[in-house]
């Protein structure tokens, strides 16, 4: 810590500069022969691009990982997914309370900002919960999926498969080893399976939330007035994009990809269809054959994501709802932005607009890229950044078509999904001393 101090890296380009190395270590282990199934070196470019998904918990791939990795590499794949979940700092802190080290506080700041908590005080208690949480709730996904999956492959491939799907959903990685019965197929061959998909869905919806309402919910149980405010307002965001989503899937896609379905089976792809898009990357469809209507929805599912300090990605819940609440509390005509009997603070407001004006910024940079680099048609390429970038995975089937430039371009888009578009905009702006001069106001007109 002596060294940053010195070459004055404050605690975000840390958290940055460590996801950089983690994604490149990951590479190193992936182009090694010893990772693929017929022994030959995975060129760096897409060993890049497989660290570099694993890490930022998306789920894109141009290469399927059950045909192309070896057990060797599936491992590394899995821990580059529980690293990139959790947080490198999360990580660390856990083999530094295993060997007994005390954690100054340069290292509770870093936990602090990389699992989006309120304050210092207190953190390496919720780092403690959340390294439990996440035990009991992948260990528990792990043993159900692990029923279903045993009964079809063995005892031994059943568990195997269990821990890796358990810990690939939890982390909303969305990447899959069902390879095994064709190339690129998710979750395809389960979608009328109930356990498989209520288990997956749980983890996904769970893992989404974010450390701190974990926190919350575990000190108050269900006193619903006790929970904080960012914890009301997640669960209520989260609840309504669930819901509202999954019916509006299912009208889109009554007569498309749900035709032939029993009802059961509508309702439940349905669901999935509304949970998954929100930085998941498993599909229960041909994600290609989705109609216009479907698409749309699932790139908006995108872009909103999942909450804060979670394993998804996305602009977050709180964010587009603090929009949202902004937006109603200026067309009546009233100063503060006002839920649950509480006022946001007017800094949150320019943080979110900030952040989604970023984000989108970089969405559609993105797209232009790609066009411009590859040709892609606009919807397939819009697709795929905000899958990207959002974190997700789904994609309509031209990861794999992807030329070198274009696969860099995913790659930072999900790099910056990952840490943060505005959290990466920090890092890298250098930082600018605060004036205590202000410059005269005038107005100018808008709208």
């Amino acid at each position: 810590m002596l060294l940053l101090k010195r070459i004055r890296i404050n605690f975000i380009q840390i958290i940055a500069i460590c996801f950089a190395g983690i994604i490149l270590l990951g590479a190193i282990f992936l182009a090694l022969p010893i990772a693929s199934k017929d022994g030959n070196s995975l060129s760096f470019i897409d060993a890049l691009f497989t660290s570099t998904t694993a890490t930022c918990v998306t789920g894109l791939v141009v290469v399927d990982t059950y045909t192309q990795f070896s057990l060797f590499g599936q491992i590394v794949i899995i821990c580059l997914i529980q690293l990139g979940g959790l947080g490198f700092m999360t990580v660390a802190t856990l083999f530094l309370m295993m060997a007994r080290r005390k954690i100054g506080l340069a290292e509770r700041g870093l936990l602090a900002d990389s699992v989006n908590a309120f304050q210092i005080g207190g953190i390496v208690r919720l780092v403690r919960r959340v390294i439990i949480c996440t035990v009991i709730f992948e260990g528990i996904g792990a043993i159900l999926l692990a029923i279903r999956f045993s009964a079809q492959m063995g005892v031994l491939t059943g568990i195997y498969y269990g821990i890796f799907h358990s810990i690939s959903a939890f982390c909303n990685a969305g990447i899959d080893l069902m390879g095994r019965y064709a190339p690129y197929t998710s979750l395809i061959p389960y979608r009328s399976d109930i356990l498989v998909n209520l288990t997956i869905m749980a983890l996904i919806v769970i893992g989404g939330l974010g450390f701190v309402v974990w926190n919350d919910v575990m000190e108050h149980r269900l006193r619903y007035a006790y929970y904080k405010l960012h914890t009301k307002i997640v669960l209520l965001s989260t609840a309504a994009l669930i819901f509202a989503g999954a019916i509006l899937f299912y009208i889109m896609e009554s007569g498309n990809t749900l035709a032939g379905m029993s009802f059961t089976d509508k309702v439940m792809v349905s669901l999935f269809g509304s949970i998954t898009p929100r930085t998941a990357g498993f599909n229960t469809v041909d994600t290609a054959s989705l109609s216009e209507g479907g698409s749309v929805l699932s790139m908006l599912l995108m872009l909103i994501g999942a909450s804060p300090g979670s394993t998804g990605g996305g602009i977050k819940t709180t964010t587009v709802m603090v929009i949202l609440l902004a937006t109603i509390s200026y067309i009546r005509n009233n100063d503060d932005i006002n839920i649950f009997h509480r006022r946001l603070d007017a800094s949150i407001l320019k943080r979110s607009y900030c952040s989604a004006t970023i984000y989108i910024f970089l969405t559609i940079l993105g797209v232009f890229l790609l066009i411009t680099t590859q040709g892609l048609p606009i919807k397939d390429a819009a697709f795929e950044v905000l899958s990207a970038i959002g974190t997700v995975g789904l994609s309509t089937g031209i990861t794999r078509e992807l030329n070198t430039m274009s696969r860099i371009i995913i790659i930072l888009l999900m790099y910056s999904g990952r840490v943060g578009s505005l959290t990466l905009a920090m890092a890298i702006m250098a930082r600018v001393s605060k004036s205590n001069t202000r410059n005269p106001e005038e107005k100018i007109i808008i709208g």
